[in-house]
C-alpha cells in the first residue's frame, strides 16, 4: 500500500518515524485543545515522550493532510457529477501525495473559462486532431479541408488546423503524468536567471550581484533567492527560468520538448504530419507547459525560502528570547540619544519605574559633566546594581560617559552593559506602554524597556511584536501569517519552557503561558490587582473566564513563590501532587522539605511510583523538579567586554581581534556586534576550522565571541569578520559579481587557512547587500 493510502496518523508516523500510537494519541490531545508545550511537559506517557519541536511537526503535517483529504473529495465530487469519474482515476486521485499532483489530476476537468481548444472542439475539430496525431501519414491541409465550419470560425484549413492544434496542446498541458515528468526534470535541472531590467542600474545598485546571474533552481540559498524576488518585486530584475542551462546553442530544441513527444509519441520521421505535430509540441512547450512551470517552480523556491527564513529568524527569536538573564537588580537603563538626549530610566528589581530623566552630554549641549552628576546623584540614590545601555546610535559614547561616572564615583558599586534594544522604540509607541505607562513620556518608556530587558530579556520581548524583534532575514518578503504563526509559536514554546511568577507577570507574559488567552491573562492581573497575591494555584479557578481546561493546561507553567502550598513554585503540575505526597511519605518527610533534598530524593525509586495514571517518564520528571524546583534553562548571565578605544568603524584596522555579541544568525554567516554601530558579518566558511553547512552548529544569538577583522569597508559599513583566530590576514582582491559563471563566490568547503582576507573580500560584495536588507 502506498503511504498516501494509509490513514493520516500512519502517514505522519511514518515521515517523523514513530510510533502511530504515538502519533494518534498526539492528535487526539490536539483536538481536545491541549497545547504543544503541556503535552510535550505534561503527557509523555501518551506521546511516547515527543517533544515540542516534533508536536509543532506533527501539528502543522496534520493540518497539510487534512487539507490535502478535504480537497481530494471535493474533486472527486466535482468529478463525479461530470461523469468522468473512472476507476483509474479515482485510484490515482485517491493516492496522490501532495496538493501540486493532486490539482494536476484535476486540470483537464476544473471548470475554466471558454479555452481555444474548447471552441475548437465545439467546432468538431476534435476528431482531426486525434487522427493527425494517431495516423501522421495523413496531409493535415486535405484532411483540414473536410472539417471547415465557418459559422465557428474556421473558414479556410489554416484555421482548422490552428484549432486543432490547440486541442492537443491542451491535452497534453494537461498531462498529470507528463506535468509530473517535466516539473521533475526543471526541478533537477533547470537554473533560475537575473538580468537587470533596463535603465535600472543606478536605482538598483544594491542587487548588482544579480545584474547578470545564474544558479541551479534545487540549490539556490534562501537568501538569495528572497534578494532576486525582492529585486524583481521592485522592479529592478528580470527573472526567467533557463530549462536547458547545459546546451550552450539557444537554437537547439529543448529538452523539454523532447519529453513532451516522447511522451505522447510524436517523432520526425519525414511523415506528412510530423512537421505539424512538431511545431504542435513546440508551442505546447514553449506556450503552455514552460511558462505554467515557470511560475510554479518560482512558487516552490518561493515557499522553500520563505520556510528557511523563517525558520531562522524563529531560531534567532528563541536565542533571543532565551538569553541570561541578570535578575532581580536595581538597574538603570540608558536609551542613548544625541539631539534628543540620553532618556534615562531607573526600575526597582521588580522592574518598577522609580525615576526617569533626560541628560544632554553630547552635542549640541555638550553638558558632559551635568549628566554625569545626573547619573550618579540617580545610582547613589536608588543603589543601582546594574546599568543597561541600549546599542543604538551613540551607544559606545554613552558607554564612555558612564565609565567615566563610575570612575569619578568609587563609591558606586554597579556594572554597565550594552543590550541589544531592537523593538525597544516599538514598544515605546504601542498601546500596551502606553496601557503601562499613560503618564510617561514615549521616549522614556524605551529607557524603562531596555533596563528590564537586562534583568529578563523572555519578560520584556514578549511586550513587542515578534517580528519587531528584527533578528530575521527579509522578514519583509516572507508570508506575515505563516511567520506570525512560527514566531508565535516560538515564543509560547520559550515562556513555558522558563515558567511564569503568577503574582509578579504582566498581562503580556500571562497571555503566552499555555491555556491562556489574553483576556484570562487581563482578568488575572485584575483579580491580583485587587484582592492582593496568589497563595495557591487553585485559585486561579475563581478567576473570570478561566475554567477547568485552562487551569489543567496552564497551572503546571505558572509558579507561586512563598505560598501557602510549596509545589505551588515548581514545574509539577497540580495533578501530580498526590504522587509527591506518596513519595514524602514514603521517605517519612513533608512534602516542604523534600524540595531540593537531593540525598533523599537519589533514594526514591522511580518505578515503584508509577500507577495506571503516571508512568516512569512522569515519575523521572517530578523527581528531577524537586530536586531543583523551579529551575531555569537559560544559561548563566555573561557579557562581552567591547575594546576601549574602538567606537567607530574607522578605528578599526584589519587583523585586530576583538570581543563581540552575535546579533543574529542567517543561513550564510552571524552578524556580531563588535561595538562599533555596525555588525559585521562572519560568513559561514569562516566560522570554524572545519567545514560548516548550518551557522547555528558553531553560534546562536546571544553568543559572545571573539573575531578577528578581515575587512573593512567604511564607505558602504561593512566589516568582514573571522572567528578563525590563527589565520593570518592580508590584503585581499578584489570581489567578483556573485553567481555569475565566471566568477563564483569561493566554496566553503575550499577555503583554505592561507586564504582569509580572499574569503573576507567576496563576503564584502556577495554578501554586504544582503547584510544591509536584512537590517532593515
Amino acid at each position: 500500500m502506498q503511504i498516501a493510502q494509509l490513514p493520516i496518523p500512519q502517514q505522519i508516523a511514518h515521515e517523523l518515524a514513530v510510533n502511530p500510537q504515538q502519533v494518534q494519541a498526539a492528535i487526539t490531545l490536539l483536538d481536545d485543545g491541549a497545547t504543544v508545550p503541556f503535552i510535550a511537559r505534561y503527557r509523555k506517557e501518551a506521546t511516547g515522550g515527543l517533544d515540542d519541536t516534533q508536536l509543532r511537526n506533527l501539528a502543522s503535517r496534520l493540518t497539510y493532510l487534512r487539507e490535502l483529504h478535504d480537497r481530494r473529495q471535493v474533486i472527486l465530487a466535482s468529478i463525479r457529477e461530470q461523469g468522468k469519474l473512472t476507476q483509474a482515476l479515482e485510484q490515482a486521485i485517491q493516492t496522490s501525495a501532495s496538493k501540486t499532483e493532486l490539482e494536476d489530476l484535476y486540470l483537464p476537468f476544473k471548470p475554466k473559462r471558454r479555452t481555444k481548444g474548447q471552441i475548437a472542439i465545439e467546432a468538431g475539430l476534435e476528431p482531426l486532431a486525434l487522427s493527425l496525431l494517431e495516423n501522421p501519414q495523413q496531409q493535415p491541409e486535405q484532411l483540414a479541408a473536410s472539417y471547415l465550419n465557418s459559422e465557428a470560425g474556421f473558414a479556410d484549413s489554416r484555421s482548422v488546423l490552428e484549432g486543432a492544434r490547440f486541442i492537443l496542446m491542451e491535452r497534453f498541458a494537461e498531462d498529470a503524468a507528463l506535468l509530473k515528468k517535466v516539473r521533475d526534470y526543471l526541478w533537477n535541472n533547470a537554473e533560475i536567471t537575473s538580468v537587470v531590467s533596463p535603465g535600472k542600474e543606478t536605482e538598483g545598485a544594491k542587487f548588482r550581484d544579480y545584474f547578470c546571474f545564474n544558479e541551479a533552481l534545487k540549490k539556490i540559498p534562501s537568501h538569495r533567492a528572497l534578494a532576486l524576488f525582492r529585486g524583481r518585486n521592485e522592479g529592478i530584475l528580470q527573472l526567467k527560468l533557463n530549462a536547458d542551462p547545459q546546451q550552450q546553442d539557444s537554437t537547439a530544441r529543448s529538452y523539454g520538448e523532447q519529453l513532451i513527444a516522447s511522451h505522447v509519441g510524436i517523432e520526425d520521421r519525414g511523415r506528412a504530419a510530423d512537421s505539424w505535430l512538431q511545431q504542435t509540441v513546440q508551442w505546447t512547450w514553449k506556450v503552455k507547459i514552460l511558462l505554467h512551470m515557470e511560475t510554479e517552480l518560482f512558487g516552490t523556491v518561493r515557499e522553500r525560502a520563505e520556510t528557511d527564513a523563517i525558520q531562522v529568524f524563529a531560531n534567532n527569536l528563541n536565542d533571543l528570547l532565551m538569553a541570561a538573564p541578570a535578575g532581580n537588580k536595581v538597574t538603570m537603563g540608558l536609551d542613548p540619544g544625541v539631539r534628543t538626549g540620553v532618556k534615562v530610566a531607573v526600575v526597582d528589581n521588580t522592574g518598577k519605574v522609580l525615576a526617569t530623566n533626560t541628560v544632554f552630554p553630547f552635542q549640541p549641549q555638550n553638558q558632559v559633566d551635568k549628566s554625569m552628576r545626573t547619573l550618579a546623584t540617580l545610582c547613589k540614590q536608588y543603589k543601582v546594581e546594574l546599568i543597561s545601555i541600549g546599542n543604538g546610535t551613540h551607544s559606545r559614547e554613552t558607554d564612555k560617559l558612564v565609565a567615566d561616572m563610575l570612575k569619578a564615583n568609587s563609591d558606586i558599586r554597579a556594572s554597565k552593559i550594552i543590550v541589544n534594544e531592537a523593538g525597544a522604540s516599538v514598544y515605546s509607541a504601542s498601546e500596551l506602554a502606553a496601557q503601562e505607562f499613560p503618564d510617561l513620556d514615549v521616549s522614556l518608556r524605551g529607557a524603562v524597556s531596555i533596563a528590564r530587558r537586562l534583568q529578563d530579556p523572555l519578560a520584556e520581548l514578549v511586550k513587542i511584536e515578534p517580528k519587531s524583534i528584527g533578528v530575521g532575514q527579509y522578514q519583509h518578503d516572507v508570508g506575515q501569517a505563516q511567520l506570525a504563526s512560527s514566531l508565535d509559536a516560538v515564543v509560547e514554546d520559550c515562556v513555558n519552557a522558563v515558567g511564569v511568577d503568577l503574582n509578579t507577570a504582566s498581562v503580556a507574559l500571562l497571555a503566552r503561558v499555555a491555556g491562556m488567552s489574553k483576556t484570562m491573562a487581563q482578568n488575572i492581573v485584575a483579580q491580583r490587582d485587587l484582592q492582593g497575591r496568589f497563595e495557591r494555584r487553585e485559585q486561579l479557578l475563581k478567576v473570570p473566564r478561566l475554567g477547568p481546561k485552562a487551569f489543567e493546561q496552564a497551572a503546571g507553567f505558572l509558579r507561586i513563590m512563598n505560598g501557602s502550598e510549596p509545589l505551588d513554585s515548581s514545574a509539577v503540575h497540580p495533578e501530580a501532587y498526590p504522587v509527591v505526597q506518596r513519595i514524602a511519605a514514603h521517605l517519612g518527610k513533608p512534602v516542604a522539605s523534600l524540595i531540593g533534598d537531593s540525598a533523599a530524593l537519589k533514594t526514591v525509586d522511580a518505578k515503584a511510583f508509577v500507577d495506571d495514571t503516571f508512568g516512569l517518564p512522569t515519575i523521572e520528571d517530578i523527581l528531577r523538579e524537586l530536586d531543583k524546583p523551579g529551575r531555569d534553562p537559560r544559561p548563566e548571565f555573561k557579557t562581552a567586554n567591547f575594546k576601549d578605544g574602538v567606537d567607530h568603524i574607522n578605528d578599526l584596522k584589519v587583523g585586530m581581534t576583538l570581543e563581540g555579541v552575535v546579533t543574529n544568525v542567517a543561513a550564510f554567516g552571524a552578524f556580531v556586534d563588535i561595538g562599533v554601530h555596525q555588525d559585521g558579518l562572519v560568513h559561514v566558511s569562516v566560522l570554524a576550522d572545519k567545514f560548516v553547512s548550518d551557522p547555528r552548529e558553531i553560534v546562536k544569538t546571544g553568543d559572545i565571541v571573539k573575531v578577528k577583522i578581515l575587512e573593512v569597508d567604511a564607505a558602504r559599513k561593512r566589516i568582514s569578520l573571522t572567528m578563525r583566530l590563527n589565520d593570518e590576514v592580508t590584503a585581499a582582491p578584489a570581489a567578483k559579481p556573485l553567481g555569475s559563471k565566471s566568477a563564483n563566490p569561493p566554496a566553503p568547503r575550499a577555503a583554505s587557512k592561507a586564504a582569509p582576507a580572499a574569503v573576507g573580500s567576496a563576503m564584502g560584495s556577495a554578501f554586504a547587500d544582503a547584510f544591509a536588507k536584512l537590517k532593515k
